[in-house]
């Protein structure tokens, strides 16, 4: 499909087919596409946890208000920000840019230093804000990847992020549950799938200046 079909394809799917199970090649496909999103200053403030435990997603499915897209997905994917955004995380991205991109130390410095200075003299619920943006473009990117591969999603903010981070014990890891993202292949008689999409009309949501 092309992109525009494919997003016109798309749904907030409300009913999946609990028989039908992503494979791993679409798996890697979303993997690679979440990895490959683009960041504020590249530094990935995020992680993503893959859900496939029938158990573990009926847990999940309490904690998201009983809504059945969590226990009838394939996989539930659980866009996450790191708790903690300080000097020596953004130091270990500059080891990467240097390693990679084999960018000089005398290049790289001046905007390392810069940016541990701007990160430290933020509040912690403003670097908390910033994260949660960059997660907010991850689900953009992964919601259109979903649709070119034919892939089912369900963006959700609608659960509880405590329970969802004792469940799958992001405190541990240092990281604080954002948005859920239940994929897989829809349901045949889920109804959502044959309404027609309800958009502003683009002459009113367009401003061209020529």
């Amino acid at each position: 499909m092309s992109n525009i079909k494919a997003l016109q394809w798309r749904y907030a799917t409300k009913k999946f087919d609990p028989e039908k199970i992503l494979s791993l090649e679409k798996i890697n496909i979303l993997k690679e596409a979440f990895n490959l999103t683009a960041t504020s200053y590249g530094l990935q403030p995020l992680k993503m946890v893959i859900v496939r435990n029938k158990e573990l997603q009926e847990q999940l499915k309490t904690a998201s208000w009983e809504q059945q897209q969590l226990n009838t997905a394939s996989h539930v994917l659980v866009i996450c920000i790191e708790k903690k955004v300080d000097k020596n995380f953004i130091e270990q991205y500059f080891k990467r840019v240097k390693h990679i991109r084999e960018t000089p130390d005398e290049i790289l410095d001046p905007f390392k230093k810069s940016l541990v200075n701007s990160f430290e003299s933020k509040a912690e619920d403003e670097v908390h804000a910033w994260a949660i943006n960059q997660a907010y473009l991850t689900l953009g990117t992964l919601l259109t990847v979903c649709a070119t591969e034919e892939i089912d999603a369900c963006p959700m903010e609608g659960f509880e992020p405590d329970k969802y981070d004792e469940l799958l014990n992001l405190d541990a890891r240092n990281l604080k549950s954002v948005l859920a993202l239940p994929v897989g292949y829809r349901a045949e008689d889920d109804m959502f799938s044959e309404f027609k999409k309800v958009r502003r009309p683009l002459n009113d949501i367009i401003i061209e200046m020529n």
